[in-house]
């Protein structure tokens, strides 16, 4: 007699759909996934919001169910512990997590409730996962077989090239050498090629896959805008495009986090400030407001943000420069998790520039990794003076040549691309949301003011020897008289008033591109001005430089400039939008009742879904995305009884 072997079947897409509510994997979900459930180990590099928390949740089900044990998650995020437990709670599954929050009866219940089996997913943070209790904790459930997996997020912090170096992720080598046979995820959502070796090589994941996603955010768009009143510009923007939304205002300071909040509110808008100087019951108040009521402005340093889960953020906001390209989509892409439009907008200027040079030239750190700090800065300066399409720029830095199939793997290249760079390809794309896309810049031709303003440093060395700013810089060139140019006698230089022609904002972006490209360096705490070496290919004219046209900037809501209309993250019709207000009153109360925030429940989308289809039967919620058996009985006929209590 012979037999017909049958392969068996795939635990994953069931767990999907049965306990999330989705009816099938996105992009490359389904194949790491079942990497992962086959034991595999795997690096994945996953854009926020593109479903990574799934990558592992799915195979943590998948394998407990097959007996195998717990998963353990690590993350240094309190915060996003707190959610995504709230979340797979509200999913049906047995999480939990061990942190400073708890004290030690609490802490010593979920410790019982491991060991009995009860726990699915244990979210700890890297610092609590080393202590000798816990790997005790974690021996006793190897030796006994219920060790799982181990899934790590927030990979990047591993590594010094990143933007986010977390020193207490360094030990997380061990759990490969002390658990050798129990499978690891890393899991990021940036890194460029020298973050992900280090990350590689730290964690032990040689034999790892490594699983590349597209890093294209489509509902994200981007806006650069010249300085020019950075608080009214900002308020403008939000008056024009988000009143009343949900968004996030990173500033650089502690002092002008606090200012720009207090002002955003005076203006009527309903802001907030976070930073790491609050005390912590401050700061978590803070953070629930952001999390649980509607339109709140979260003013903050980037110490917020990271370990937030709300999807409905519709806009981040920079009134400084961020590091590097990798913080920027970091923090940019907290925006619009929920995968409608959203804006990603920052005003940027000379003295961002200057500040961000300096604050590496005088970091303490060694020679190597300055030297990369400093290219790694150099990619988001000339992101931010591209006149071309910016998603483009971005997803090269990323190696991404936008629009190809199989965009997100790596793309051999006859030699490196310049980060930043338009990649083979891609040149001339364009992605119909950022602003050069939308509203393609006027450009003129740079050189010669260059040359002029590189002249007149040189002409200040060999009068008096000194050094000076910008400013005093731009004054000498425009001709104009104040007490400083008098006193060093600047009147009497060839180079008085030849650049009298151009408006200081042209000078300023002048500036900027040159200290951008390395031909002027910004020194000390005042940012006087020097030549580099690369300075005399520009003052013989042997480099060309074609700078974007100095545009006007937003002063009053009805200065849009441009066309284009506000944001409109979900487009129904009269009857849907009052059954989706509807739903959202029945949301609030439950979130409330279950003390975790709304979109813990169900996501605005979902909401949006049911307003438009509005559904009569229980099978008919169980065909809208999001909607999980678990859900589906506990809160199905009060979603129809709030639908049809509508009226409509």
């Amino acid at each position: 007699m012979s037999y017909r072997f049958m392969p068996a079947p795939d635990p994953a897409l069931p767990i999907l759909q049965e306990v999330f509510g989705y009816p099938a994997f996105r992009g490359p979900q389904a194949e790491i996934v079942a990497h992962v459930i086959g034991g595999g180990d795997a690096l994945v590099l996953m854009p926020t919001g593109g479903g990574k928390s799934l990558c592992y949740q799915v195979p943590a089900i998948a394998r407990q169910r097959a007996g195998q044990g717990v998963t353990i998650v690590v993350s240094p995020l309190i915060a996003l512990m707190h959610d995504q437990v709230g979340a797979l709670d509200e999913a049906g599954v047995s999480a939990a997590f061990l942190n400073s929050t708890q004290d030690f009866e609490a802490a010593l219940a979920i410790e019982r409730d491991l060991r009995a089996g009860k726990i699915t997913l244990l979210y700890v943070a890297p610092e609590r996962l080393t202590t000798a209790r816990f790997l005790g904790l974690l021996d006793h459930l190897a030796e006994d077989g219920k060790l799982s997996l181990f899934a790590i997020d927030e990979a990047h912090c591993v590594s010094q090239w990143g933007h986010d170096f977390r020193e207490n992720y360094l030990a997380l080598s061990l759990l490969h050498e002390r658990y050798p046979r129990v499978p690891r995820i890393a899991l990021t959502a940036t890194a460029d090629d020298l973050t992900r070796e280090d990350i590689i090589a730290r964690l032990g994941l040689d034999a790892a896959r490594v699983f590349i996603s597209s890093f294209d955010r489509p509902n994200i768009r981007y806006q650069i805008v010249e300085k020019a009143d950075a608080r009214r510009q900002l308020l403008a923007f939000i008056r024009d495009e988000h009143e009343g939304d949900a968004g996030i205002v990173y500033c650089q300071s502690r002092k002008k986090v606090e200012d720009t909040a207090e002002w955003l509110t005076q203006q009527g808008v309903s802001a907030l400030p976070y930073h790491a100087g609050l005390a912590a019951d401050l700061r978590q108040h803070t953070q629930d407001r952001f999390l649980r009521e509607d339109g709140i402005v979260m003013v903050a340093t980037i110490a917020f943000g990271m370990g937030i889960d709300k999807p409905d953020v519709r806009f981040v906001a920079h009134l400084d420069l961020p590091k590097n390209i990798e913080g920027y989509y970091q923090e940019t892409g907290r925006a619009g998790r929920d995968g409608l439009p959203s804006n990603a907008w920052m005003a940027y200027g000379l003295q961002d520039v200057v500040n961000q040079r300096r604050m590496i030239d005088e970091s303490p750190a060694h020679e190597e990794f300055k030297r990369n700090q400093r290219a790694k800065l150099d990619s988001l300066l000339a992101l931010a003076e591209a006149y071309d399409c910016r998603r483009v720029r971005l997803l090269a830095y990323f190696g991404e040549i936008y629009g190809q199939p199989d965009a997100g793997e790596a793309l051999p290249t006859q030699g490196e691309p310049p980060r930043g760079a338009a990649t083979a390809g891609s040149v001339g794309a364009c992605c119909r949301n950022c602003d050069n896309c939308l509203t393609p810049p006027a450009t003129w031709d740079a050189t010669e003011a260059a040359r002029k303003a590189l002249s007149c440093i040189f002409r200040f060395h060999q009068h008096g020897g000194q050094r000076f700013g910008a400013g005093h810089l731009i004054d000498v060139l425009r001709g104009k008289q104040t007490d400083k140019v008098a006193q060093y006698g600047h009147t009497e230089l060839s180079t008085w008033g030849i650049g009298a022609d151009l408006s200081e904002q042209q000078w300023r972006g002048v500036l900027r591109q040159l200290i951008a490209l390395g031909h002027l360096r910004a020194e000390g705490e005042y940012g006087t001005l020097e030549l580099t070496e690369s300075a005399r290919s520009v003052l013989k004219g042997e480099v060309q430089m074609l700078l974007r046209q100095p545009s006007e900037a937003k002063r009053s809501r009805d200065a849009r400039g441009g066309g284009r209309s506000k944001a409109a993250p979900i487009a129904l019709d009269a009857l849907a939008t009052l059954r989706y207000n509807a739903l959202k009153a029945w949301r609030a109360s439950v979130a409330k009742e279950h003390n975790v925030p709304a979109y813990v429940v169900f996501h605005d989308a979902v909401l949006a879904e049911m307003a438009s289809t509005e559904p009569k039967t229980l099978s008919d919620l169980r065909g809208i995305s999001g909607v999980g058996e678990k859900k589906l009985e506990a809160y199905g006929m009060q979603i129809l009884r709030a639908l049809d209590e509508a009226g409509v």
